[in-house]
């Protein structure tokens, strides 16, 4: 067991991820939570753990295969012995989760006269009901592989579940057959609603329907009993994409195309079964599928519940959030162009609370407007159906010299923004791509606009990818600005990313990979600096993650120091705060609500000359060196205090705000009579500016 203990400076990643994902199921496990979003908080603990197994598992396997028993750094245990508390930890989540499935969430709903129907519960009439939807819409769909006498099962995709079937006769002696069946659940909708009767909403899972009808699917053996049960494997989800600058065998768009290939037939890491199986069922699955090393989680009768998000929308207006309207913006919804409220001065939005859709607005506006003459963008994650890409193939349409770099390696967005690439290549954009190896990560746009025979350059930045569905979930700042002392570096950052040119240094942006390490270490050494002549001093960080170890050490030595550190870290924490002569003026919160917070916001005391950088970019080590990121600084003083009140909100926060101390991360801070969260109160806040 991996220790976790006062005094020891360094918590493991993984271990601290996975209890950054119990902090999600504890909102899922929450009465006060309501219903249905209890059933999404369990939807995202699960994709969640899903992507845990596709990336961070299977890169401690990797490692595993290489030394099991050796540290992976100073920092790190062995793989072995990491791999080893990831199972205790996960079989300890799931039996939380299965229990709060069963014992909890499946009653409420039960009392809101809603029944998920198991096939043995349906009636007469919803037999012949789901006989004939599953007859006229699944049973094409199904492609079932008796495993007995094969010597390996065939290849079992990642991310699908699959229905494990036994069938005997109690009479006839013969041996039984074993059989597997993929729940087609990519095409078909896993919830299937029933006829509505006398007020009761009954809902039935496909693999239900499936399970009613394995008579008729297996109808050609002669068999009278028949036994199922979900599994599921996960599989290693990275791919490999060749860096040597000498290879010229194709273009990185085609080697990505062929890498996504070796996605689907990665090593399994993760192997999730139905508890009730019998015990000779799940060895001969072990078996078949050589699955030996891999790690055995058994659950309940369902897997797969991200599929709760697409839940059908049921219950009462209480069972859910209550609606946060969007508040306008007066500066621009009193101006004609967004350029002119642009121009009097910096405008700092905070989504979901104010709209992404201003964004599409000044895109729109670009498109069309004859001043306009070109429009350079990053795109990193962006939405299956993208206004933003759609307003940059207007401006294509209408004359604009449209460049846009597409970055085709964001992680299980690979295929999307390949589609959209050839969306923007036919329309006539320039599209360029960033190198293997090296995201770029930075979300900015820069417009170029003629105005009294001057180009002037006007500049969005963000948080959070130009994506509108979850712009509405993700809580994300966005700055809208002509300051020059930003455009300009902008303009040379994107002369890096699309001519290749090179720059020695920015005064203004922290860019990725070269400089913003150095210039961030550089600001937490002037904190502990003033610190100790007795100066004010102090470090207020909110990221996702903190990882990186030499910045780690920074911020332990300024605390050492004296200066006073807060940090709201929402995920991954590596550092230890309360540790005597180290960490005992660090403080760290994690806020987990009804938005994901996503904003990563760095502010400096800088001896009474405050600075404020927002970003895209964590205290990692990928986004340090391995990724081109920018912070971009926050000079206007209102949307200074803009940024600072919303951060003091999330700092009092007592109903969502835990304790991260190293040891379990789940603590809730101690909660006030009259606590209100972080979030409502930021949206009330932003209300009544």
């Amino acid at each position: 067991m991996i220790k976790e203990r006062k005094g020891y400076l360094y918590k493991d990643r993984e271990i601290s991820w996975l209890h950054f994902n119990e902090r999600v199921l504890q909102e899922a496990e929450d009465p006060n939570t309501p219903l249905m979003e209890r059933l999404r908080f369990m939807a995202i603990f699960s994709s969640n753990l899903d992507e845990f197994y596709r990336v961070r598992v299977a890169l401690i396997r990797r490692l595993q295969r290489i030394n099991g028993r050796k540290q992976i750094n100073e920092y790190q245990s062995s793989p072995d012995e990491i791999l080893s508390e990831i199972q205790r930890i996960v079989v300890s989540l799931q039996d939380r989760f299965t229990a709060v499935y069963e014992t909890q969430i499946i009653p409420e709903l039960n009392k809101r006269k809603i029944f998920l129907k198991e096939e043995q519960e349906l009636d007469e009439e919803e037999k012949v009901i789901v006989k004939n939807y599953f007859t006229s819409h699944i049973l094409n769909n199904l492609f079932p592989i008796v495993i007995d006498d094969l010597k390996q099962i065939p290849h079992l995709k990642d991310r699908s579940i699959y229905l494990a079937v036994r069938m005997k006769n109690s009479k006839s002696g013969a041996e039984p057959k074993h059989a597997i069946i993929e729940v087609p659940t990519g095409m078909i909708n896993r919830f299937y609603s029933l006829p509505v009767k006398a007020e009761y909403t009954h809902i039935i899972f496909l693999e239900n329907i499936l399970r009613a009808n394995l008579h008729h699917i297996f109808s050609i053996f002669d068999y009278e009993y028949f036994e199922s049960y979900i599994i599921k494997l996960t599989r290693d989800a990275e791919y490999e994409i060749s860096k040597d600058e000498t290879d010229y065998s194709g273009s990185l768009l085609d080697k990505i195309q062929k890498s996504l290939k070796q996605r689907s037939k990665g090593i399994p890491t993760r192997f999730v079964y139905d508890e009730r199986m019998p015990k000779e069922m799940l060895e001969l699955l072990v078996k078949k599928m050589e699955l030996k090393h891999v790690n055995l989680i058994p659950g309940g009768r369902y897997h797969n519940f991200k599929d709760f998000m697409d839940f059908p929308k049921v219950g009462s207006a209480k069972d859910y959030f209550e609606p946060l309207y969007q508040i306008p913006l007066k500066n621009f919804d009193s101006e004609q162009l967004m350029f002119d409220a642009i121009s009097k001065e910096d405008i700092l939005i905070h989504q979901p609370f104010q709209s992404f859709d201003y964004l599409i607005r000044f895109l729109r506006e670009s498109a069309i407007d004859p001043c306009v003459t070109t429009i350079l963008i990053t795109l990193y994650r962006v939405a299956r159906h993208s206004n933003v890409v759609n307003a940059l193939i207007n401006a294509v349409k209408n004359g604009k010299k449209v460049v846009v770099l597409m970055e085709l390696q964001a992680r299980f967005d690979e295929e999307s923004n390949i589609y959209w690439t050839n969306q923007l290549q036919e329309a006539g954009a320039q599209v360029h791509f960033g190198k293997p190896g090296q995201k770029v990560h930075c979300k900015l746009c820069l417009i170029y606009r003629k105005e009294n025979n001057q180009l002037v350059k006007y500049a969005h930045l963000s948080t959070g990818n130009y994506n509108g569905v979850t712009a509405r979930i993700y809580s994300d700042f966005s700055l809208f600005t002509k300051d020059t002392r930003i455009t300009e570096e902008i303009d040379a950052l994107t002369d890096m990313l699309f001519v290749n040119l090179k720059r020695s240094g920015f005064k203004h942006l922290l860019v990725a990979p070269d400089f913003m390490k150095k210039q961030f270490v550089a600001l937490i050494e002037n904190e502990a600096s003033n610190a100790r002549q007795g100066k004010p001093a102090y470090i207020i960080a909110k990221m996702n993650s903190l990882v990186d170890f030499e910045i780690i050490k920074k911020l332990y030595d300024a605390s050492n120091a004296g200066v006073k550190i807060n940090l709201i870290i929402r995920g991954v924490c590596c550092l230890v705060p309360g540790i005597r002569n180290s960490s005992e003026n660090i403080t760290v919160i994690s806020i987990i609500d009804r938005f994901l917070e996503h904003a990563r916001v760095y502010i400096f005391g800088n001896d009474g000359n405050e600075k404020i950088y927002l970003a895209s970019a964590d205290w990692m080590s990928r986004n340090l060196h391995n990724r081109i990121e920018c912070a971009f600084p926050i000079y206007h003083p209102e949307a200074k205090k803009f940024v600072k009140d919303i951060i003091n909100l999330q700092l009092n926060d007592h109903t969502k705000a835990r304790i991260l101390d190293g040891i379990n991360d789940t603590n809730f801070v101690s909660a006030t009579k009259d606590g209100v969260s972080s979030q409502i109160a930021s949206y009330e806040y932003i209300k009544n500016r």
